[in-house]
């Protein structure tokens, strides 16, 4: 069992990714959006590509989508994730390099080389990120310039952390930035991160981009996360793949994959801490503690993509339980959570259980309908308002359900009755907002989203 969050005594800190020592970031305006990239990102001069450096080498993991249309950059840096060391990332917005065929291949490995070069780095020590319209090409020449410009302004301030943050953005509203610090072998340990996403996210990643059977089929999500602590390769990547399993891979906006989700974490080992190696007597303490740090900083990371999804306005925590096994209890989460008639009946406050039960009877998971309890509950309540009590309605008025159900942010509680399984999915509403954001206008191809 991992130590909560109070035992592992994380503190909250500002800078992102620079906040842990020996890593500088830097973000410039290189006009690469200029080729028509949804409204979400027709913001006028904004920052469109960034650098993120360690100024020593670093262990790497990484995470991509499985989707199979899957985009050049996430090519490119599953191979390089895959080893024990890398140094940089560059991310673009505004083209995702995706579908961009053997041209898109060569320009994400030219934007690695690039940096490369400016940076004095082995090309296979950088990894390469996109986001924006699928379809297009990159505008190289842009890209290079940018990048020449982003290498002469790196540093280690928490204001090029931010600016990072928000050359990244496609379609959200706002930065989205978490660090903490704690102690691992008497050091003081940092470990922060950064991401994006608002539209075309339900991720389901693994570290190769291929597809489990673990990962259900599924706006381009990207993190990228930096820590100081000293963590061998295996370990930091099965700490990786664990935090996405409880974070990235639990959210859904609309139910879509895209084809560039990434996260990638680097750990230059600067700390100075004892390096954490799995099945290390020593070490496991310190590695509960890490991974209850990393497990932090992408749930929150996540949920803040959730709450920033394209014209979402509830935040909706579906706790699933009573499952006879776990495929069951996700998949009955999933259909709830993507149900276009759910979801809507959450944009407009209305506690329509008859949708739910709908969404539970198509889904492949096991149910019994009159084994079915229903409830809402305010984040993280044990007080619940039931709406069904095995598979029938209570006496609960209509109008007291409505009032739970009006709450910006709220849990709700579906418990089959059939066995020991869970899942929790982190869900949004479906709104006029979105619908219109997304449809675009054919005769302004600048509204036309990715």
């Amino acid at each position: 069992m991992l130590p909560t969050l109070m035992t592992a005594k994380l503190n909250a800190i500002p800078g992102s990714v620079n906040a842990p020592a020996g890593f500088r970031a830097a973000a410039v305006f290189c006009d690469i959006k200029r080729l028509g990239t949804g409204k979400g990102s027709n913001k006028g001069r904004k920052r469109d590509l960034a650098l993120m450096v360690s100024d020593v080498p670093a262990t790497v993991a990484g995470m991509f989508t499985t989707n199979q249309v899957c985009a050049a950059p996430v090519k490119v840096s599953v191979p390089r994730a895959s080893k024990a060391k890398a140094q940089a990332i560059v991310v673009n917005s505004g083209n995702a390099n995706a579908c961009t065929g053997k041209q898109g291949m060569r320009d994400a490995e030219e934007m690695t080389a690039f940096v490369a070069r400016q940076l004095n780095l082995k090309a296979e020590d950088v990894l390469v990120g996109s986001t924006g319209r699928i379809g297009v090409t990159m505008p190289m020449t842009n890209v290079k310039r940018g990048i020449a410009a982003a290498a002469e302004l790196l540093n280690g301030t928490l204001e090029n952390a931010r600016h990072v943050a928000e050359a990244i953005m496609t379609s959200d509203t706002k930065p989205k930035e978490v660090a903490v610090e704690f102690q691992l072998g008497g050091r003081n340990v940092r470990l922060g991160g950064l991401c994006k996403g608002a539209g075309m996210i339900q991720p389901g990643m693994s570290p190769t981009g291929a597809r489990p059977a673990s990962i259900p089929l599924h706006a381009t999500m990207l993190c990228f996360l930096t820590t100081d602590a000293a963590v061998e390769s295996k370990t930091l990547k099965a700490a990786l793949r664990e935090a996405v399993a409880q974070s990235f891979n639990r959210i859904t906006v609309d139910g879509d994959m895209s084809t560039n989700d990434t996260v990638i974490l680097l750990a230059n080992g600067l700390a100075g801490n004892p390096a954490l190696a799995a099945g290390s007597v020593r070490s496991r303490s310190d590695l509960l503690t890490f991974q209850t740090a990393l497990n932090h900083v992408t749930l929150e990371l996540a949920k803040m993509i959730v709450r920033d999804g394209e014209g979402v306005s509830r935040f909706v925590t579906v706790k699933v339980t009573g499952a006879r096994s776990f495929a069951d209890a996700d998949a009955a989460a999933r259909a709830v959570a993507n149900s276009s008639l759910v979801k809507t009946s959450w944009c407009g406050g209305d506690p329509n259980w008859g949708r739910i039960l709908d969404a539970l009877g198509y889904s492949p998971a096991q149910i019994v309908e009159e084994k079915i309890d229903l409830a809402y509950g305010a984040p993280g309540s044990r007080k619940l308002l039931y709406s069904l009590k095995k598979g029938q309605p209570t006496a609960t008025s209509f109008k007291t359900l409505c009032a739970a159900v009006a709450r910006k942010e709220f849990d709700l509680h579906i418990n089959l009755n059939l066995g020991p399984f869970s899942a929790v999915i982190y869900a949004a509403d479906l709104t006029e907002e979105y619908v219109d954001f997304n449809k675009g206008d054919v005769t302004d191809p600048a509204s036309l989203g990715g």
